[in-house]
């Protein structure tokens, strides 16, 4: 058995990883099972740098607040503001004190100088301004949107004014109170402010979308672009906190469906423009349903990359990442009768295998499910290796 799995092993580069995949898709996703671990940060970058010099990608999305995203392409661009500052407010969830990130930012920005805009490489988050404990006021977007399009159609075309908007949306902190995630009725999101607000952020996307053959040529790709994340965040955010004001038993569910939902349709946006390389936790990139347990319920959807599979087909590709050790939090090795075991029992500290003929390789007698000791390492689930196009495994992960 080790023989034959030994034929699906190649080394961690693009080359391998372009060579399991039948053409070049416009969106790799590269997964992790779990977040904080500067090992696995530093293997993307080294893939990017490979998928931009020899492949031709020219953008990567993370797993990071698309709106702050937009101060990290600023600087990487055309150096608006210093590294510091792109990496204090161009993250969400903490990435920017990572120094993967940090480094990954910095490369970028040399990469870029002298380059003209066409040949640039390009960062976004492609999360919404969510986090685990609530979301972002929808303030932001909404009002960019509505800047945007006063700035360039005819007033009596908007359907009302930045200062009504003021008034609905009141203080930010109604927005993003923390108590809302776990108690509905601490959440304004089916307030009659709300409701209102949610039916000017569809009048609004809706305009931007009927002035595209003017605004899309009138202004710059960039502008353009950036006015459609705007209608996408502020329509998905005003949704979402719908949804965390709801008592009904789907509302968890919902909530995790709509995140998705959120970070799919920034893939799909960016799809349209540059090959690019994604990042994020295996359960948001995966072809199959996303599971876990929250609040005591059990929840089920589909995540982004199973939204983003259905519409781009073979331009979507997905290589999953497995750990062997994670020893600093108490993730030792795997049993051998586990996917990561005979993975594990493998010569090479970091290799690229071909997910569906490992699968094809072990046939109907599946491997145990390894089961983590650790809540924060999500390991693989063996009835769906062959959803992935392929697998990282990486034998051991040290403590930074």
């Amino acid at each position: 058995m080790a023989t034959d799995i030994q034929d699906t092993v190649h080394a961690v580069e693009a080359a391998a990883v372009m060579r399991l995949l039948a053409a070049r898709p416009r969106l790799l996703a590269l997964g992790e099972p779990t977040h904080g671990e500067d090992a696995l940060l530093e293997l993307r970058n080294d893939l990017f740098r490979q998928l931009v010099e020899q492949e031709g990608y020219r953008a990567i999305a993370i797993e990071s607040d698309c709106m702050m995203g937009l101060v990290v392409d600023d600087y990487v661009t055309s150096g608006t503001g210093t590294l510091d500052e792109a990496m204090e407010h161009g993250f969400s969830h903490g990435w920017g004190a990572s120094a993967a990130n940090r480094e990954l930012v910095r490369w970028i920005r040399a990469h870029n100088q002298g380059r003209p805009a066409s040949a640039q490489v390009r960062f976004a988050g492609f999360d919404g301004p969510l986090e685990m404990t609530g979301a972002a006021s929808p303030r932001q977007a909404l009002t960019a949107l509505h800047a945007y399009l006063a700035d360039r159609v005819d007033a009596d075309l908007l359907a009302c004014t930045a200062q009504t908007l003021d008034g609905l949306l009141g203080t930010d902190d109604r927005w993003t109170d923390p108590a809302a995630m776990m108690d509905p009725a601490q959440s304004v999101g089916q307030s009659a402010e709300a409701a209102r607000l949610r039916l000017l952020a569809d009048e609004l996307a809706a305009l931007l979308e009927a002035q595209r053959p003017q605004l899309s040529t009138a202004t710059s790709r960039d502008g353009w672009e950036r006015a459609c994340l705007y209608a996408r965040t502020a329509t998905g955010l005003l949704r979402y906190h719908h949804w965390m004001a709801d008592t009904s038993p789907a509302r968890l569910t919902r909530l995790a469906g709509l995140r998705d939902q959120m970070m799919a349709h920034n893939l799909l946006a960016l799809a349209e423009r540059d090959p690019a390389l994604i990042h994020a936790h295996n359960s948001h990139l995966q072809r199959n349903k996303s599971t876990m347990r929250m609040g005591g319920l059990p929840l089920s959807w589909w995540g982004a990359g199973a939204l983003v599979s259905a519409r781009l087909g073979e331009e979507y590709a997905v290589v999953a990442t497995a750990l062997g050790t994670i020893r600093h939090q108490g993730v030792e090795a795997p049993l051998p009768d586990s996917v990561e075991g005979l993975l594990y029992a493998l010569p090479e500290d970091r290799s690229v295998i071909d997910a569906p003929r490992l699968a094809a390789t072990l046939g109907d007698a599946l491997p145990a499910q390894r089961v983590s000791p650790w809540f924060g390492y999500a390991p693989l689930d063996p009835a769906h290796l062959a959803d992935s196009d392929g697998i990282v495994f990486v034998k051991d992960v040290a403590q930074a």
